[in-house]
């Protein structure tokens, strides 16, 4: 049986975690470690880039599609990464809106031009 996630080359995001997995503060050190190794083999096989080589990997391509709880370390590892970086590109602003009172104890929010 061939050995999973076999990554040629180490998987960085410098992009989202400029310091590094491990020194985000959003993963801890074994999760930053094994995304570091195996991220790359699992984001190839995610954007199927290449085909699963075991039954491990075939279930790490269910799990993220959906299909199955994920259980294994490569799989929570993956989708919590997945997760912040959804969570990084979310953007809120409360410029352009300011709040009025209409007389009465509630509060109402209007649209404004701030140029």
């Amino acid at each position: 049986m061939q050995q999973s996630f076999v990554a040629k080359r180490r998987f960085f995001d410098d992009r989202n975690f400029p310091k590094g997995f491990t020194r985000s503060g959003r993963f801890t050190l074994a999760e930053g470690n094994l995304l570091e190794k195996h991220g790359a083999s699992m984001q190839e096989l995610e954007e199927g880039q290449r085909q699963p080589v075991n039954e491990e990997e075939q279930r790490f391509l269910q799990v993220m599609r959906g299909e199955a709880e994920a259980e294994t370390v490569y799989e929570k590892a993956w989708l919590k990464y997945k997760q912040r970086i959804q969570e990084k590109r979310k953007f809120h602003t409360v410029f352009g809106k300011k709040r009025i009172a209409d007389g009465s104890d509630d509060f109402s929010y209007v649209e404004t031009d701030n140029d």
